[in-house]
């Protein structure tokens, strides 16, 4: 199906949602406009006896795991499994008048940090089934009959799986190639297609499929339709299903991740969620709050590193002195510790808001997950280098030395996909840079559209000075810029004055942007990367800023937290200012020296080795027809 940018630019627009009814804090950093009163006091966790009891037997359950077992056999046991139904891991999500725990983020995010550090895998199991898989979308988007059908059965434990990705499909949903087909009855679909990188979908009992409708006439009960991209739930087990191959990756080896065919597969239409057209709506929907899975176990993977980062460099000496003590190493213990603070105030301050409800964290949450998968990265990096060598050994093979067994490469390998999963960083910073400037989208309207005639944009620049008239002199001057700002927040209340300066400075660059280059600035990628990176580094600061304040004043952990914060905001404010300096530098050249070697100028540079990938297959592959054997193994529950 042809599908050129401007009709896939028109779907992603049209699927995201619009406006914006209720405030957001990440929002007024990208407009100048910061509103720390949003952020803190940050609303009361929505904790409960129920949510105590659940992490303390979760605890006790994953006591009883060997996570090299998942490891070794790339498979999580049956019995791991099934201890985790019998402590309701698989409805933390889900109300519980519908059989699950109820959880709020906060709780199932600090269950995930549990799950995560202990097998990346059997994190990745619960929150695809949770997060993005059946409970989510049914439960926002779903009758009462469909909830009452499937969300019993997933709280119970029947794993479930959200199937939107395809061979030649990505972050480019347009394209889709599966397809659901109406009965001339009206009482069903017919669905044709194959799904790649199905996580759960080797073990799920149910599925969240995206297929494109073709537009139809009025049929039995159902009206005319336009058709479009629609979410489907149904039974992994209908007849038409194959799973045709478990993929295998660098990392997270205990992943049930596969290629899912359907082959006529009868769909009554009484399992669609909502109307035909709203799929990648919902997808989108369900991602704004379900993406915030990645930022807890980052904090959790944080976490974890700074205890080994801290123990090894007290208990390796090198010339006389622990080598925590040398201060090349001291700088990265410094930078793994502020970092992972951050990472868990983040998150922290972004669940809050959600369960709260009363704030729009679209950007929050997306915000949260690029932050999060980039520094968890860096951070264990960062630990591997300190390890060394045993940094790079596998913990069977320290293991096997009679030393402790310290899985850090591991670590770096199951964190790396975190920067592709549920949007690639890349995507990521479109998506935000989307919603940064969509005020100015707003206010500028032709002027931003590459197919305005020139009357067009002579009119949309007289409504937009309107706007930029009464906007940009709020920019020129604010709190930050006043010595005395913030001054209850103690030594932090510089911080919060560079926040609040370097906001409208992006602002303004933002602004500029938008003059310099108006319909052209969605080609302007590496400069809208950058203002995002901005942003939510000001973002992280903030969080880390208001979950300090949040502490009492008498805690024991408030003077080590403010050492945290001031150490971290200091770092984070030396990325942002390099940022800033490089914010304007053509990538003019690199974009000239890209199309040459495309181009195929510089063959010449590749001359000299052995490309062992040559002759195996096709850069995508076409889906096979032919019979395959299905490879589902299911952890069978009805």
């Amino acid at each position: 199906m042809e599908i050129n940018a401007a009709k896939a630019r028109e779907l992603a627009e049209e699927s995201r949602e619009q406006g914006w009814q209720r405030p957001s804090f990440a929002k007024g950093i990208y407009m100048g406009e910061v509103d720390f009163s949003l952020i803190d006091p940050l609303p009361a966790p929505k904790t409960s006896d129920r949510a105590a009891s659940f992490l303390t037997e979760l605890q006790a359950v994953l006591a009883g795991f060997d996570p090299g077992r998942i490891e070794a056999a790339a498979r999580v046991p049956d019995e791991y499994i099934e201890a985790l139904r019998q402590v309701g891991a698989f409805g933390m999500k889900i109300p519980v008048d519908y059989g699950g725990l109820g959880l709020s983020l906060l709780d199932y995010g600090r269950a995930l940090m549990r799950v995560g550090s202990l097998s990346p895998a059997l994190g990745a199991l619960l929150s695809a089934h949770q997060s993005i898989g059946v409970p989510e979308p049914v439960k926002s988007f779903g009758t009462e009959e469909q909830k009452r059908k499937y969300l019993p059965q997933c709280a119970a434990g029947a794993i479930s799986a959200f199937l939107l990705t395809e061979n030649d499909v990505g972050s480019d949903p347009a394209r889709l190639g599966t397809r659901a087909t109406l009965s001339e009855d009206g009482s069903h679909y017919t669905l044709e297609g194959a799904k790649l990188w199905t996580t759960n979908g080797v073990v799920a009992q149910l599925l969240v499929v995206m297929a494109a409708v073709e537009p139809h006439e009025a049929r039995g009960d159902q009206p005319a339709g336009k058709g479009g991209i629609t979410a489907f739930v149904l039974r992994a087990d209908a007849p038409g299903i194959t799973v045709e191959n478990r993929n295998t990756f660098m990392g997270l080896r205990g992943i049930e991740n596969g290629v899912t065919r359907f082959r006529q597969v009868r769909v009554p239409v009484a399992d669609r969620l909502s109307r035909e057209g709203t799929g990648l709506k919902i997808a989108l929907s369900t991602l704004n709050t379900g993406r915030l899975s990645i930022p807890a176990m980052c904090a959790g993977a944080g976490k974890w590193a700074t205890k080994i980062a801290r123990e090894w460099s007290a208990a390796r000496v090198q010339w006389g002195r622990p080598i925590g003590e040398h201060q090349a190493v001291s700088a990265k213990l410094a930078y793994i510790a502020a970092s992972t603070y951050a990472l868990e105030a983040v998150f922290e301050v972004s669940a809050l808001l959600a369960d709260a409800g009363m704030k729009d964290v679209r950007l929050e949450a997306a915000l949260a997950k690029l932050y999060s998968s980039e520094v968890s990265c860096q951070i264990a990096d960062e630990l591997m280098q300190i390890r060394g060598g045993r940094g790079y050994e596998t913990a069977a093979s320290q293991a096997a030395r009679g030393e402790r067994a310290v899985p850090v490469e591991q670590l770096l390998r199951d964190l790396r996909i975190n920067r592709i999963f549920e949007g690639s960083t890349e995507i990521m910073h479109l998506l935000i840079a989307r919603e940064a400037v969509d005020a100015h989208l707003q206010a500028a309207g032709a002027l931003a559209d590459a197919g305005s005639s020139l009357a067009q944009k002579a009119a949309a620049a007289r409504d937009a000075s309107g706007f930029y008239a009464r906007w940009l002199p709020t920019l020129v001057a604010g709190a930050g810029s006043l010595p005395g700002s913030y001054s209850q927040h103690g030594v932090l209340a510089k911080h919060l004055r560079y926040i609040e300066r370097s906001s409208r400075k992006l602002a303004r660059a933002t602004f500029a942007g938008m003059a310099r280059w108006q319909a052209g600035l969605e080609k302007q990628q590496v400069f809208l990367g950058r203002i995002v990176d901005i942003g939510a580094e000001l973002f992280a600061m903030a969080a880390v800023i208001a979950k300090t304040a949040a502490l009492d004043a008498s805690s024991p952990q408030r003077e080590a937290a403010q050492d945290l914060a001031q150490a971290f905001c200091t770092q984070a404010a030396r990325r942002c200012e390099a940022h800033f300096e490089h914010l304007w530098e053509s990538t003019t050249q690199d974009d000239r020296l890209a199309a040459d070697l495309l181009a195929g100028d510089y063959l010449w540079l590749e001359q000299g080795v052995q490309d062992v990938s040559e002759g195996t297959g096709p850069w995508i592959a076409e889906w096979s027809q032919g019979e395959t054997e299905d490879l589902r193994r299911p952890y069978g529950v009805d």
